[in-house]
Parts: structure tokens; sequence; C-alpha cells
């Protein structure tokens, strides 16, 4: 009884650490970059005033520094306008003999400029003819479809707002106060009247996109929260979106990364079932028990995460002294460095190194952490997470055999990221059409970043096409890496 007593103490004890490291601490198990880069913003900025006081102070040292950094500043990208100030001298005489001066040459300095988002009205008119001879006889070219019939909005407008609200995660009502700062008053409603309408225009395109990425025999399935106003109640609900990607760029395949998201209301393993029909191949998924239905199928193997395994030995090593999670966590980042070595390489080579360096370090950590479960309370924290990766060993040693299959879930999980940042700043989606609404831009938007395409021109584009009237048959024209930059040719 004492002893049992103790080991719950002690369980409890570790959920309070980790409570306190969530609430107060980092929780990620490695600090991502954009958080380093904010504090070395911090200390640029200061190491700049520093140096803005120098050069006020010592003219030498600003010549020294002006001629530096002309050196390495580095050409202006060719594809911007350019607008010429020309600085001329007002005399074109010459200051001794009074002749006249000629040109020998000329010093052009290029500076980055910047013009703010810009508001502009396109006026369309459409001139009516009449015939002299025949009273009833007008004729007049046909007006263009528009996306919003009898709106004022262009295309490029509602893609403006569109990118603005899912890929720089800008609410609605933010965007309409930017809007009011130059004098024109968009109603929130307004905006989202142009969103609503933009994502059913786009749902043929979002549909073709999963259908090409489902077609693959290898996905990334991944889920995360998505609240959602639930006015009955006066709260929210907690909704689901479901993303699937495909990216073959670490073992160099040929098909295009992408990601899908499909909004549901809940988390119920009969959604990922719906979505997946027809999948047959590798799923890369976390511990989520949706997925076994489908791996029970036959059609379908289950890769698991070795990041989400090295997640929770990684929680109770930064809780405190825990010497078993600490060597879990040295052998797991073995596989990791074995990795980072061998991505970017053909599947062939990746799993002749996988099978010569990786399976004896995974073979050997199964008897290790059975052997350690034995001498530890069942209950405590620790006991779980051995247990939980013993139970998915077959999966988690599926990327061994094929060089195709990642160590991890986390191609997904990143591009998750900005489903979060978008969630963080609106709150919640306000129905489930809303979140519906996010799910398609939003997929759209990150598979045209995966692929280097510029959102905004996309999205103008695709909207301009559809509206047009773009034959359903060549909608594959409209998927977002049909419009990825080729590289260029070698030319002999």
């Amino acid at each position: 009884m004492v002893a049992a007593r103790e080991a719950e103490i002690d369980r409890l004890h570790q959920i309070i650490r980790e409570l306190q490291r969530h609430r107060f601490g980092r929780r990620a198990e490695s600090l991502p970059v954009d958080q380093l880069l904010l504090g070395l913003e911090e200390a640029e900025q200061i190491e700049a005033e520093g140096l803005a006081e120098t050069d006020a102070a010592d003219a030498s040292a600003r010549a020294a520094r002006t001629r530096q950094r002309r050196a390495n500043r580095g050409a202006l990208p060719a594809h911007l306008p350019r607008i010429e100030r020309m600085i001329d001298v007002d005399d074109r005489t010459c200051p001794c003999c009074r002749g006249d001066l000629h040109v020998i040459g000329e010093d052009v300095a290029e500076r980055l400029d910047i013009v703010p988002a810009q508001f502009r009205v396109v006026v369309t008119r459409r001139p009516k003819y009449a015939c002299r001879a025949c009273e009833d006889v007008i004729v007049q070219a046909p007006a263009p479809a528009r996306l919003v019939e009898g709106g004022i909005p262009t295309e490029a407008s509602v893609a403006h707002v569109l990118v603005s609200k899912y890929a720089d995660h800008l609410p609605l009502y933010r965007q309409a106060q930017i809007y009011a700062r130059q004098g024109v008053n968009l109603d929130r409603s307004t905006l989202a009247d142009w969103v609503g309408k933009a994502a059913f225009l786009l749902r043929p395109v979002h549909a073709r996109l999963f259908e090409r990425l489902k077609a693959s025999d290898r996905l990334f399935a991944d889920e995360t929260t998505a609240p959602v106003l639930d006015p009955g109640r006066g709260q929210t609900k907690t909704g689901q979106l479901f993303a699937y990607a495909r990216d073959d760029r670490p073992w160099g395949g040929l098909d295009p990364p992408g990601v899908a998201y499909l909004y549901a209301p809940d988390r119920k393993a009969e959604h990922p079932i719906r979505h997946l029909a027809g999948f047959e191949g590798t799923l890369q998924v976390d511990g989520y028990a949706g997925y076994k239905v489908l791996a029970a199928r036959k059609a379908v193997s289950l890769a698991f995460c070795w990041a989400h395994v090295r997640r929770r030995f990684y929680e109770l090593a930064k809780a405190g002294p825990a010497p078993i999670a600490t060597e879990a966590l040295a052998r797991i980042a073995e596989l990791y460095r074995i990795e980072d070595e061998i991505r970017g390489r053909s599947p062939d080579e990746r799993r002749a190194v996988r099978q010569d360096r990786s399976r004896p370090v995974v073979e050997a950590l199964e008897p290790w952490l059975t052997a350690k479960l034995g001498l530890i309370s069942q209950k405590s924290k620790l006991a779980e997470a051995i247990r939980y990766a013993l139970s998915r060993c077959a999966g988690l040693s599926l990327f061994l055999d094929d060089g195709r299959v990642e160590i991890d879930n986390n191609t997904v999980e990143r591009a998750i990221r900005p489903l979060a940042l978008t969630r963080k700043n609106a709150l919640f989606a306000g129905s489930d059409g809303g979140a519906g609404h996010w799910a398609v831009v939003a997929s759209l938007i990150e598979t045209c970043k995966l692929n280097g395409v510029e959102p905004q021109a996309y999205l103008t584009d695709v909207i301009t096409r559809i509206v047009a009237g773009h034959p359903q048959s060549h909608i594959d024209d409209l998927l977002p890496w049909a419009y990825a930059p080729q590289p260029l040719k070698a030319v002999a």
C-alpha cells in the first residue's frame, strides 16, 4: 500500500510539472527558428542604433561602413518596376573657363521603395451602338461575368482578402480597420460575403486537389481543433480540421507537394474513414486510434511517428531527473542523426543506410524498453510513455524497409501550424460552414506555398478563370502546382 501510494504521488507530481511547463514553459522540443529570430531582431536593432550613433560622430567610420554596405548589398530583383529620378547640376557651364560641359558618365544607385497597398477603381465602359435606319437595333458588348454580381470587388480584391485572412492570419474585422484608414469603408459582413462566395467557387478545385493527393500511395495525416461558434449554447464547440499531405521531396519524388484540409464537426473515426475511402498505401500518422480501422482493411499500412514517441520522453526529461527517459531520447536522437545524413538521397540509398545503421538501434530499443518497464511503477507517466512506444513497434519500424517513408509525421504537422495561427487570431469560426470555407481556401494557399507559387496571383487568376466559365474537364489546370515556376533548362 505504501509503495502504491508513493507511486501515485510521483505520478501526480509528474502531472503537475507537465502542467506547469505547459502553462509557463516552452512546449516545443527544439526552439523554433522564428522564436530565435524574434530575440535576434531586438539585438540587431540595438546594434544598429549604436552604429548610427557612431556614424553621426565619426565621418570616417560612416564612410567605411557605407563602402562595406555597397559591397555586400547585392542587386535588387530585375522584375521590380524601376522609377528613374534624375538629379542634375543646375548649370552646365564650366566653373573655370565658362565653356560647355559634356557628359562623361554617371553614377546609378538603386534603393528599395515600398508603396503601401493602394485602392483603385476599375471603370468598365460598354458603349451602345444603334442603327440610323433600324430603330429597334441596339448593339452592346456583353458585361463580363463577376464573382459578386452587382458588387464592387474585382477578383484581385477578393483574392487579397482571402490571402490576408488565411495566409497572413488577419481576421476580417482587422482588415476592415486597415481599409478604413485609407478612406474605404467596407463592413466586415461585406468582406465575409466575398469570402463565402469565393470559397463556394473554389470548392471543385479543392475537391480535385484532394483527389490527386489521395491517388498517391503515401500520405501524411493529422488533425487539429477548430473552435466553431455554437449560437444555441452561447459558446463555442470543438470541430476538427483533418489534414492530408504529400511531400516526396526528401527522397527526390516527382509528384508535387500538397496539402488538403477537410472540416468535420467532431473527431470520430468515421471522418478519416470516409475521407480516405479508396486510398491504398502507407499512411503516416500519430497515435490517433481512428486510423486503425483503415489499417484493419489490409489496404493501408500505418507508419507511426517517432517524433510523438520522443515527445513523451522529452516531457519527462525536462520536468526533472529522469535517467530512463534521457537514455531513450539519446537513442532516438541517433535515428534522427542518420535521417539528417540521408535526406535528399534516392529511396534505395535511404533504405540501405537505414538497414545498416538504423535497424540495430530500433531492434535494441524494444527489449531495453521492455526491461525498464518491469522496473518501474505501471501507473507512472514513464510507464505510459514506454507502453506507447512498445504498442506501436511495427508501425515505428516501417520506415526501415521503405526509403520513401519518413521517420515521423512532421511534414503534416508543419502544414497545420498556419491553421493554429489563424485560429489564435480569429479565436473561432462563425459556423460549420465558415470552418468549411477555412479548409477550402487554406488548402489552396498552403499548397501554393509548398510549390513556390504566389497565393494572391494564383487565387486572382483561378477565380477569374472560373467566373469566366473555365471547363470542368480541365480543372487540373487550376491546381496550384500547375502554376509552379518551371526550372530553367540548360542551353546546349
